[in-house]
């Protein structure tokens, strides 16, 4: 008797995984940061410096990490980050200076935000050919809703317990999830249980087998660093805006709880888009596209929060910016593969992940610097826009790949 087809127990376990990375994200560490700055008396400069050496050190790790996950395989790979990322979060409940806590931010940032996401999707990636972009779609929405739900009970968590508690119940989480997931439930790829790409004989048991670019060739390639601007500038200027919001919305009249409220319509919207992007991946000859879409949203979302006000335009403004983060990510994750195959896919993705990474730790720092030159956001706003516009200009005047001009998703004969 036929088994049934094993890839969507991994999308379901990929997605798990995504959302374990919470406590290394930015929604999720930001609740620590005042109670963490009050008891250890630190600055909240000297926290956001140690926020960023951590960030940057996770990301220079990146192209390492992609190298070992191809080499050992995203089921060993997940097995140690969970470890790891487990530890450095036990180790961050008994910090008492600013070393302990960059030393932390470091682990955090590379194993949570960087390293476990890049192994769930790498491993996903192997699961289909035809489909892959609707299931990395399901697995960035699964991950996202986690991602975008912890700030809420974490913000309880250490309202009723404290900081250091509540770092330590993290830590176990993920050992108690994750290395558990690993061990049992993630398979590299379809042929470690008998079974082929998309469950379809007539596609190949294991995707590494196919024609695909090595990361040298890949970074060869003009479309790769397409892929990479688009990734870096919507990590670099979501990031930008989200770290600041209550400052950039109250600036334009919304009050305190209305900014929060703000968060809302951007998850609605990111888990919409990540689905539909991922859907659409699968089906169009001209995948770019989706590249010049998300570009021109995140343009006129910069643009429209100079103008903004209380009611239906800062709902539009949250709606378009969420659709840009999450269309953005499915388009990568998707695209990717589609690109430069599968045989080097982390190593590839790697690369990206460190733009990603990188961008979204600079985002923050260049928006404060430019609000205390000129005491508005405005400027900064406004001048921003030239990225994601070059982008989008990049992204069809680029040639695609040969191997990227049919779409995955094709009629079998």
């Amino acid at each position: 008797m036929r088994q049934p087809f094993h890839g969507w127990r991994i999308v379901a376990y990929a997605g798990i995984a995504v959302a374990m990375t919470a406590p290394g994200q930015t929604p999720g560490v930001s609740p620590f940061i005042d109670p963490v700055m009050a008891e250890l008396g630190l600055s909240r400069s000297a926290v956001s410096t140690a926020y960023l050496i951590g960030t940057l050190a996770g990301a220079a790790a990146m192209p390492a990490v992609g190298r070992l996950i191809d080499r050992y395989g995203g089921r060993k790979a997940m097995l140690v980050i969970g470890g790891v990322f487990g530890a450095v979060l036990v180790g961050l409940s008994l910090v008492t200076n600013v070393v302990g806590l960059t030393a932390g931010f470091i682990g955090i940032r590379l194993a949570g935000q960087g390293a476990l996401g890049l192994a769930a999707v790498t491993v996903t990636s192997y699961w289909f050919q035809r489909r892959r972009g609707t299931a990395l779609g399901i697995v960035s929405a699964v991950g996202a809703v986690g991602i975008s739900l912890s700030p809420i009970a974490i913000e309880r968590l250490i309202a009723h317990l404290d900081w250091r508690t509540v770092w330590l119940l993290e830590g176990l989480a993920v050992w108690a999830v994750v290395i558990p997931l690993a061990l049992f439930g993630i398979r590299n790829r379809p042929a470690d249980v008998g079974q082929h790409v998309d469950g379809d004989p007539d596609l190949p048991a294991d995707p590494a087998h196919d024609v695909s670019a090595t990361r040298t060739e890949a970074l060869r390639t003009p479309y790769f660093w397409v892929l990479a601007a688009g990734t870096g500038v919507v990590a670099m200027l979501v990031t930008a805006v989200v770290f600041h919001q209550m400052s950039l919305l109250g600036d334009r009249g919304l009050t305190t709880a209305q900014a929060a409220a703000n968060f809302l319509p951007q998850t609605v919207t990111s888990l919409g888009a990540t689905l539909l992007m991922g859907y659409l991946v699968d089906r169009l000859r001209r995948p770019q596209l989706l590249i010049v879409a998300a570009m021109v949203m995140l343009a006129a979302a910069l643009v429209w929060a100079t103008v903004l006000g209380p009611g239906w335009s800062a709902l539009l403004y949250g709606a378009a910016l969420g659709a840009t983060a999450g269309g953005m990510k499915a388009v990568e994750t998707a695209l990717t593969p589609r690109l430069f195959g599968t045989a080097h896919l982390g190593a590839i993705r790697g690369v990206i992940t460190a733009v990603l990474v990188a961008g979204s730790a600079l985002g923050p720092v260049v928006f404060a610097v430019a609000y205390d030159a000129t005491g508005s956001y405005a400027a900064i706003l406004l001048a921003t826009t030239a990225l994601p516009l070059a982008v989008a200009v990049a992204a069809v005047t680029t040639r695609l790949p040969d191997r990227a001009r049919q779409p995955a998703q094709t009629t079998r004969p």
